[in-house]
């Protein structure tokens, strides 16, 4: 049986969460059974199949917040979090 595509949140409600410098507060769920990303309160939800090993879940959280976005992968920045499990992401211009 296949698994159904990630679910994605328009991209301006996605931005809209971003700060005036375009910092955008993550919650990610690494090794989740389905992948998907919500709007929470303030903060954008993810949720990646990828297990936190070397780096690689938040690899796949930049290309699933990319694809989200309409942008290109090398246009997102982790600022902060990278061994936890909230994270902030720089948008840039």
């Amino acid at each position: 049986m296949a698994r159904p595509k990630a679910d994605f949140p328009p991209a301006e409600a996605i931005c809209a969460l971003a700060d005036s410098e375009g910092r955008l507060a993550l919650r990610v769920t690494p090794g989740a059974r389905s992948e998907g990303i919500e709007l929470g309160e303030g903060v954008l939800l993810v949720k990646v199949r990828t297990r936190p090993q070397d780096g690689a879940a938040n690899e796949a959280v930049l290309k699933m917040l990319a694809k989200s976005l309409g942008i290109a992968t090398s246009r997102l920045r982790l600022l902060r979090g990278a061994t936890g499990r909230d994270k902030l992401v720089q948008i840039a211009d």
